[in-house]
Protein backbone atom coordinates (compact mmCIF):
# COMPACT_ATOMS: atom_id res chain seq x y z
CA UNK A 1 0.00 0.00 0.00
CA UNK A 2 1.33 3.20 -1.09
CA UNK A 3 0.38 6.34 1.72
CA UNK A 4 1.01 10.17 0.77
CA UNK A 5 1.99 12.58 3.54
CA UNK A 6 0.74 16.28 3.97
CA UNK A 7 1.52 18.76 6.56
CA UNK A 8 -0.49 22.14 5.87
CA UNK A 9 0.67 25.30 7.91
CA UNK A 10 2.50 28.62 7.29
CA UNK A 11 4.03 27.91 10.38
CA UNK A 12 6.23 25.06 8.61
CA UNK A 13 6.55 26.55 5.15
CA UNK A 14 8.04 30.02 6.50
CA UNK A 15 10.69 28.02 8.85
CA UNK A 16 8.79 28.88 12.20
CA UNK A 17 8.69 25.67 13.33
CA UNK A 18 9.59 22.50 12.19
CA UNK A 19 7.55 19.76 10.62
CA UNK A 20 8.27 16.12 12.96
CA UNK A 21 4.86 14.78 11.76
CA UNK A 22 6.22 13.86 8.55
CA UNK A 23 9.65 11.82 10.04
CA UNK A 24 7.15 9.68 12.95
CA UNK A 25 3.96 8.83 9.91
CA UNK A 26 6.66 7.77 7.90
CA UNK A 27 8.80 5.47 10.41
CA UNK A 28 5.19 4.32 11.54
CA UNK A 29 4.18 3.55 7.97
CA UNK A 30 7.45 1.88 6.66
CA UNK A 31 7.87 -0.50 9.69
CA UNK A 32 4.63 -2.11 8.72
CA UNK A 33 6.01 -2.22 5.35
CA UNK A 34 3.42 0.43 3.64
CA UNK A 35 5.26 2.64 1.04
CA UNK A 36 5.22 6.55 1.67
CA UNK A 37 4.62 7.59 -1.74
CA UNK A 38 4.74 11.29 -1.54
CA UNK A 39 5.53 13.55 1.18
CA UNK A 40 4.47 17.68 0.86
CA UNK A 41 4.11 20.61 3.02
CA UNK A 42 1.95 23.67 2.26
CA UNK A 43 0.96 26.88 3.49
CA UNK A 44 -2.63 27.77 4.48
CA UNK A 45 -4.15 28.02 1.29
CA UNK A 46 -7.21 26.38 -0.74
CA UNK A 47 -5.60 26.45 -4.09
CA UNK A 48 -1.98 25.02 -2.34
CA UNK A 49 -3.61 22.20 -0.64
CA UNK A 50 -5.81 21.37 -3.72
CA UNK A 51 -2.60 21.31 -5.60
CA UNK A 52 -1.14 19.17 -3.09
CA UNK A 53 -4.18 16.51 -2.41
CA UNK A 54 -3.74 16.61 -6.21
CA UNK A 55 -0.62 15.11 -6.32
CA UNK A 56 -0.57 13.12 -3.72
CA UNK A 57 -3.23 11.12 -4.48
CA UNK A 58 -2.43 10.86 -8.06
CA UNK A 59 0.79 8.77 -6.74
CA UNK A 60 -0.57 6.81 -3.26
CA UNK A 61 -3.57 4.86 -2.50
CA UNK A 62 -4.65 7.08 0.45
CA UNK A 63 -3.08 10.06 2.56
CA UNK A 64 -2.99 11.12 5.73
CA UNK A 65 -3.08 14.94 6.33
CA UNK A 66 -1.92 17.35 9.40
CA UNK A 67 -2.24 20.93 10.93
CA UNK A 68 -4.88 23.52 10.54
CA UNK A 69 -7.86 21.83 12.40
CA UNK A 70 -7.84 24.40 15.20
CA UNK A 71 -10.11 27.28 16.35
CA UNK A 72 -8.50 30.35 15.00
CA UNK A 73 -8.68 32.12 11.46
CA UNK A 74 -6.02 30.43 10.24
CA UNK A 75 -7.26 27.05 10.38
CA UNK A 76 -8.67 26.39 7.02
CA UNK A 77 -7.74 22.64 6.63
CA UNK A 78 -11.41 21.52 6.89
CA UNK A 79 -13.18 24.72 5.11
CA UNK A 80 -10.21 23.84 2.50
CA UNK A 81 -10.86 19.94 1.75
CA UNK A 82 -15.20 20.68 2.18
CA UNK A 83 -14.66 23.36 -0.71
CA UNK A 84 -12.29 21.38 -2.90
CA UNK A 85 -14.69 18.55 -2.85
CA UNK A 86 -17.87 20.86 -3.48
CA UNK A 87 -19.50 19.09 -0.05
CA UNK A 88 -21.07 21.45 2.73
CA UNK A 89 -19.98 21.72 6.67
CA UNK A 90 -21.80 20.43 9.30
CA UNK A 91 -21.41 20.37 12.89
CA UNK A 92 -21.07 17.46 15.25
CA UNK A 93 -23.10 17.52 18.23
CA UNK A 94 -21.83 15.22 19.68
CA UNK A 95 -18.02 16.04 18.97
CA UNK A 96 -18.97 19.45 20.18
CA UNK A 97 -20.08 18.57 23.41
CA UNK A 98 -16.84 16.42 24.00
CA UNK A 99 -14.54 19.51 23.45
CA UNK A 100 -17.39 21.31 25.79
CA UNK A 101 -16.75 18.76 28.30
CA UNK A 102 -13.31 18.91 27.83
CA UNK A 103 -12.94 22.71 28.26
CA UNK A 104 -14.61 22.29 31.35
CA UNK A 105 -12.53 19.61 32.79
CA UNK A 106 -9.81 21.75 32.47
CA UNK A 107 -10.80 24.91 34.08
CA UNK A 108 -10.39 26.45 30.21
CA UNK A 109 -12.75 29.36 29.54
CA UNK A 110 -14.40 28.31 26.15
CA UNK A 111 -15.24 30.67 22.98
CA UNK A 112 -17.49 30.19 20.59
CA UNK A 113 -14.49 30.35 17.89
CA UNK A 114 -13.99 26.46 19.67
CA UNK A 115 -17.06 25.12 18.25
CA UNK A 116 -14.76 25.03 14.56
CA UNK A 117 -13.25 22.31 15.81
CA UNK A 118 -16.77 19.96 15.47
CA UNK A 119 -17.43 21.02 12.04
CA UNK A 120 -16.38 18.64 8.95
CA UNK A 121 -17.39 18.08 5.67
CA UNK A 122 -20.55 16.00 4.91
CA UNK A 123 -19.45 12.11 4.47
CA UNK A 124 -16.82 12.57 6.58
CA UNK A 125 -16.15 10.13 9.60
CA UNK A 126 -15.23 12.17 12.92
CA UNK A 127 -11.89 10.77 14.19
CA UNK A 128 -11.22 11.27 18.02
CA UNK A 129 -8.40 12.96 19.52
CA UNK A 130 -7.94 11.21 23.40
CA UNK A 131 -5.78 14.41 24.42
CA UNK A 132 -6.82 17.15 22.23
CA UNK A 133 -9.70 19.44 21.34
CA UNK A 134 -9.25 19.19 17.79
CA UNK A 135 -10.87 16.15 16.69
CA UNK A 136 -9.88 14.71 13.19
CA UNK A 137 -11.60 13.04 9.94
CA UNK A 138 -11.58 10.55 7.59
CA UNK A 139 -13.02 10.94 3.92
CA UNK A 140 -13.00 9.18 1.12
CA UNK A 141 -12.81 10.08 -2.93
CA UNK A 142 -12.30 7.97 -5.51
CA UNK A 143 -12.07 5.25 -3.26
CA UNK A 144 -9.10 6.70 -1.37
CA UNK A 145 -8.99 7.61 1.93
CA UNK A 146 -7.82 11.23 2.65
CA UNK A 147 -7.15 11.10 7.13
CA UNK A 148 -6.60 14.65 8.19
CA UNK A 149 -5.18 15.06 11.84
CA UNK A 150 -4.43 18.20 14.26
CA UNK A 151 -0.90 19.38 13.71
CA UNK A 152 0.30 19.31 17.57
CA UNK A 153 3.17 16.37 17.49
CA UNK A 154 1.77 14.95 20.64
CA UNK A 155 -2.26 14.41 19.08
CA UNK A 156 -0.38 13.04 16.38
CA UNK A 157 1.44 10.33 18.23
CA UNK A 158 -1.93 9.08 20.06
CA UNK A 159 -4.25 9.46 17.14
CA UNK A 160 -1.86 7.39 14.86
CA UNK A 161 -1.71 3.81 16.65
CA UNK A 162 -4.94 4.11 18.13
CA UNK A 163 -7.31 5.26 15.20
CA UNK A 164 -4.93 5.81 11.66
CA UNK A 165 -3.51 2.39 11.83
CA UNK A 166 -6.37 0.30 12.15
CA UNK A 167 -8.31 2.47 9.43
CA UNK A 168 -5.42 1.88 7.00
CA UNK A 169 -5.17 -1.99 7.66
CA UNK A 170 -8.84 -2.18 7.05
CA UNK A 171 -8.29 -0.60 3.68
CA UNK A 172 -5.57 -3.33 2.87
CA UNK A 173 -6.48 -6.29 4.45
CA UNK A 174 -5.25 -8.15 1.55
CA UNK A 175 -1.11 -6.95 1.83
CA UNK A 176 -1.40 -6.94 5.82
CA UNK A 177 1.32 -9.29 6.81
CA UNK A 178 2.40 -10.54 10.42
CA UNK A 179 5.58 -8.03 10.79
CA UNK A 180 7.60 -7.89 14.38
CA UNK A 181 9.80 -4.76 14.63
CA UNK A 182 13.26 -4.17 16.97
CA UNK A 183 14.76 -1.01 17.04
CA UNK A 184 18.37 -0.97 18.96
CA UNK A 185 19.72 2.06 20.47
CA UNK A 186 23.79 2.53 20.58
CA UNK A 187 25.76 5.31 21.70
CA UNK A 188 29.63 6.25 20.80
CA UNK A 189 29.81 4.66 17.03
CA UNK A 190 29.03 6.68 13.88
CA UNK A 191 26.55 5.79 11.70
CA UNK A 192 29.12 4.95 8.82
CA UNK A 193 31.28 2.74 11.17
CA UNK A 194 27.80 1.41 12.13
CA UNK A 195 26.81 0.23 8.87
CA UNK A 196 30.56 -0.99 7.72
CA UNK A 197 30.61 -3.16 10.93
CA UNK A 198 27.45 -5.17 9.78
CA UNK A 199 28.46 -5.12 6.01
CA UNK A 200 29.14 -8.76 6.18
CA UNK A 201 25.34 -9.40 7.94
CA UNK A 202 23.39 -11.80 5.93
CA UNK A 203 19.62 -11.62 5.71
CA UNK A 204 16.67 -11.98 3.60
CA UNK A 205 16.14 -9.06 1.69
CA UNK A 206 12.68 -9.94 0.63
CA UNK A 207 11.06 -10.22 4.20
CA UNK A 208 13.43 -8.31 6.15
CA UNK A 209 15.08 -4.60 6.37
CA UNK A 210 17.32 -2.74 8.11
CA UNK A 211 17.54 0.63 8.74
CA UNK A 212 19.77 2.90 10.17
CA UNK A 213 18.40 6.73 12.04
CA UNK A 214 20.96 8.91 13.40
CA UNK A 215 19.20 10.66 16.50
CA UNK A 216 21.79 13.31 17.71
CA UNK A 217 23.50 11.77 20.16
CA UNK A 218 22.61 8.28 19.76
CA UNK A 219 22.11 6.00 16.89
CA UNK A 220 19.23 4.00 16.02
CA UNK A 221 18.70 0.46 13.82
CA UNK A 222 15.56 -0.46 13.04
CA UNK A 223 15.06 -4.42 12.22
CA UNK A 224 11.93 -5.15 10.26
CA UNK A 225 11.12 -8.84 10.13
CA UNK A 226 7.64 -9.36 7.75
CA UNK A 227 6.32 -12.68 6.84
CA UNK A 228 3.08 -14.26 6.39
CA UNK A 229 3.59 -16.57 9.54
CA UNK A 230 4.23 -14.41 12.30
CA UNK A 231 6.13 -16.96 14.02
CA UNK A 232 8.91 -17.28 10.81
CA UNK A 233 9.24 -13.22 11.11
CA UNK A 234 10.15 -13.24 14.46
CA UNK A 235 12.46 -16.03 13.92
CA UNK A 236 14.31 -13.99 11.40
CA UNK A 237 14.32 -10.76 13.32
CA UNK A 238 16.06 -12.94 16.08
CA UNK A 239 18.51 -14.39 14.16
CA UNK A 240 19.46 -11.18 12.60
CA UNK A 241 19.43 -8.86 16.19
CA UNK A 242 21.72 -11.62 17.42
CA UNK A 243 24.16 -11.21 14.53
CA UNK A 244 23.68 -7.06 15.64
CA UNK A 245 24.61 -8.13 18.83
CA UNK A 246 27.70 -9.90 18.44
CA UNK A 247 29.14 -6.97 15.94
CA UNK A 248 28.16 -4.15 18.23
CA UNK A 249 27.17 -5.47 21.60
CA UNK A 250 29.67 -2.52 23.08
CA UNK A 251 27.94 0.04 21.94
CA UNK A 252 24.23 -1.19 22.24
CA UNK A 253 22.77 0.23 26.12
CA UNK A 254 19.14 0.04 25.04
CA UNK A 255 16.07 -1.66 22.76
CA UNK A 256 12.64 0.25 21.64
CA UNK A 257 11.71 2.38 23.85
CA UNK A 258 14.58 1.85 26.37
CA UNK A 259 16.38 5.48 27.12
CA UNK A 260 19.34 5.90 28.40
CA UNK A 261 18.55 7.87 31.80
CA UNK A 262 15.59 5.07 32.41
CA UNK A 263 18.64 2.22 31.91
CA UNK A 264 20.52 3.91 34.64
CA UNK A 265 17.28 4.37 36.60
CA UNK A 266 16.59 0.29 36.68
CA UNK A 267 20.75 -0.04 37.71
CA UNK A 268 20.39 2.03 40.33
CA UNK A 269 17.30 0.74 41.63
CA UNK A 270 18.04 -2.98 41.15
CA UNK A 271 21.35 -1.90 42.72
CA UNK A 272 19.42 0.15 45.85
CA UNK A 273 21.76 2.77 45.20
CA UNK A 274 21.35 6.37 45.19
CA UNK A 275 22.87 9.17 43.03
CA UNK A 276 24.04 13.37 42.81
CA UNK A 277 25.48 15.00 40.19
CA UNK A 278 27.90 18.34 39.99
CA UNK A 279 27.51 20.08 36.31
CA UNK A 280 29.41 23.08 35.68
CA UNK A 281 29.29 23.08 31.50
CA UNK A 282 25.68 21.19 31.44
CA UNK A 283 24.09 23.75 33.48
CA UNK A 284 21.29 21.01 34.94
CA UNK A 285 20.85 19.04 31.85
CA UNK A 286 22.01 16.07 33.36
CA UNK A 287 19.27 16.00 36.43
CA UNK A 288 16.64 17.01 34.14
CA UNK A 289 17.23 14.35 32.21
CA UNK A 290 17.58 11.88 34.98
CA UNK A 291 14.40 13.03 36.55
CA UNK A 292 12.38 12.68 33.68
CA UNK A 293 11.93 9.08 34.69
CA UNK A 294 9.19 8.19 36.81
CA UNK A 295 10.20 7.09 40.17
CA UNK A 296 13.69 8.99 39.74
CA UNK A 297 13.09 10.34 43.47
CA UNK A 298 13.97 6.65 44.89
CA UNK A 299 17.68 6.96 44.14
CA UNK A 300 17.73 10.43 42.76
CA UNK A 301 19.22 12.37 45.97
CA UNK A 302 20.11 16.08 44.44
CA UNK A 303 21.52 18.06 41.65
CA UNK A 304 23.96 21.14 41.92
CA UNK A 305 24.83 23.78 39.25
CA UNK A 306 28.69 24.98 40.16
CA UNK A 307 29.19 27.17 37.57
CA UNK A 308 31.50 29.77 39.24
CA UNK A 309 34.97 28.62 40.94
CA UNK A 310 33.59 29.77 44.26
CA UNK A 311 30.27 27.55 44.32
CA UNK A 312 32.61 24.37 43.06
CA UNK A 313 34.72 25.79 46.88
CA UNK A 314 31.91 25.99 48.72
CA UNK A 315 29.12 23.52 47.69
CA UNK A 316 31.69 20.72 47.10
CA UNK A 317 35.02 21.83 48.89
CA UNK A 318 37.06 22.17 45.57
CA UNK A 319 40.21 24.04 46.93
CA UNK A 320 41.03 27.21 45.43
CA UNK A 321 44.30 26.05 45.69
CA UNK A 322 43.39 22.96 42.68
CA UNK A 323 41.26 25.54 40.68
CA UNK A 324 44.38 27.90 40.62
CA UNK A 325 46.51 25.20 39.62
CA UNK A 326 44.55 23.41 37.13
CA UNK A 327 41.72 25.49 36.43
CA UNK A 328 37.63 24.74 36.22
CA UNK A 329 38.46 22.84 33.13
CA UNK A 330 40.48 19.68 34.16
CA UNK A 331 40.69 16.18 35.42
CA UNK A 332 41.53 16.72 38.71
CA UNK A 333 38.50 19.54 39.48
CA UNK A 334 35.98 17.01 37.60
CA UNK A 335 37.42 14.29 40.44
CA UNK A 336 36.84 16.49 43.12
CA UNK A 337 33.56 17.43 41.97
CA UNK A 338 32.52 14.19 41.60
CA UNK A 339 33.76 13.16 44.39
CA UNK A 340 32.31 16.11 46.42
CA UNK A 341 28.62 16.02 45.50
CA UNK A 342 28.96 12.36 46.46
CA UNK A 343 29.89 13.11 50.10
CA UNK A 344 27.80 16.43 50.30
CA UNK A 345 24.30 14.22 49.09
CA UNK A 346 25.12 11.46 50.72
CA UNK A 347 24.89 9.04 47.64
CA UNK A 348 26.28 6.15 46.50
CA UNK A 349 27.56 7.85 43.56
CA UNK A 350 28.72 11.35 42.34
CA UNK A 351 28.92 12.05 38.61
CA UNK A 352 30.26 15.47 37.71
CA UNK A 353 30.93 17.33 33.86
CA UNK A 354 32.74 20.30 33.22
CA UNK A 355 33.99 22.14 30.23
CA UNK A 356 34.01 24.68 27.59
CA UNK A 357 30.98 24.89 25.43
CA UNK A 358 31.98 28.06 23.76
CA UNK A 359 32.07 29.93 21.50
CA UNK A 360 34.32 31.66 23.33
CA UNK A 361 36.87 30.91 26.19
CA UNK A 362 38.78 28.54 24.64
CA UNK A 363 42.52 28.44 24.68
CA UNK A 364 45.51 27.08 22.78
CA UNK A 365 45.94 23.95 25.17
CA UNK A 366 42.01 23.56 26.24
CA UNK A 367 40.09 24.47 23.11
CA UNK A 368 36.54 24.86 23.14
CA UNK A 369 34.74 21.21 23.44
CA UNK A 370 37.20 20.47 25.59
CA UNK A 371 35.13 18.22 28.01
CA UNK A 372 35.82 16.13 31.97
CA UNK A 373 33.50 14.11 33.04
CA UNK A 374 34.16 11.87 36.35
CA UNK A 375 31.70 9.22 38.11
CA UNK A 376 32.83 8.20 41.81
CA UNK A 377 31.53 5.22 44.83
CA UNK A 378 33.64 6.77 47.32
CA UNK A 379 36.17 3.26 46.31
CA UNK A 380 37.49 4.30 42.71
CA UNK A 381 36.44 7.09 40.57
CA UNK A 382 36.74 7.18 36.67
CA UNK A 383 37.28 10.24 34.51
CA UNK A 384 37.55 10.82 31.07
CA UNK A 385 37.93 13.78 29.16
CA UNK A 386 36.37 14.71 25.45
CA UNK A 387 37.43 16.76 22.60
CA UNK A 388 34.02 18.15 21.24
CA UNK A 389 33.91 19.94 17.76
CA UNK A 390 30.17 21.04 17.78
CA UNK A 391 28.21 24.15 18.75
CA UNK A 392 27.50 24.63 22.51
CA UNK A 393 24.12 23.62 22.48
CA UNK A 394 25.27 19.77 21.25
CA UNK A 395 28.64 20.07 23.29
CA UNK A 396 25.84 20.26 26.10
CA UNK A 397 23.88 17.58 24.63
CA UNK A 398 26.50 14.76 24.08
CA UNK A 399 28.03 15.68 27.33
CA UNK A 400 25.20 14.60 29.47
CA UNK A 401 24.60 11.88 26.99
CA UNK A 402 28.46 10.46 27.91
CA UNK A 403 28.00 11.11 31.44
CA UNK A 404 24.94 8.89 31.38
CA UNK A 405 26.88 6.22 29.31
CA UNK A 406 30.40 6.71 31.39
CA UNK A 407 27.47 6.05 34.71
CA UNK A 408 25.87 3.07 33.07
CA UNK A 409 29.00 1.58 32.33
CA UNK A 410 30.68 2.42 35.59
CA UNK A 411 27.33 0.37 37.48
CA UNK A 412 28.06 -2.52 35.22
CA UNK A 413 31.58 -2.78 35.33
CA UNK A 414 32.44 -2.02 31.74
CA UNK A 415 33.86 1.70 32.34
CA UNK A 416 37.40 0.07 30.97
CA UNK A 417 35.60 -0.27 27.50
CA UNK A 418 36.32 3.29 25.29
Amino acid sequence: MKIGILTIGDEITSGRIQDTNTAYLAREFHVRGWEVAAVMSVGDSISAIRGALDCILSVSDGVVVTGGLGPTADDITTEAITEIYGLRLFTDEAVLQTIKDRFAQRGLRWTDNNAKQAMFPEEAIPLRNPVGTAWGFCLKRVGKPIVVLPGVPMEVKKMVPEVVIPLFEQEDPAGKKAMVVKTVKLFGLAEAIIDHTLADLKYDHEHMSIGFYPRFPENHIVITSWHDDRERAAANLADVLKGVQERLRKNIFGYDEDTLEGMIGALLTEKKLTIGVAESLTGGLLADRITNVPGSSAYFERGVVTYSNRSKTELLGVPEKVLKEHGAVSKEVAVLMAEGVRRASGTDIGVSTTGIAGPAGGTYKKPVGTIFIAVSDGKRTICRDFAFKWERRRIKEITTQWALELTRRFLTGEDHVQ
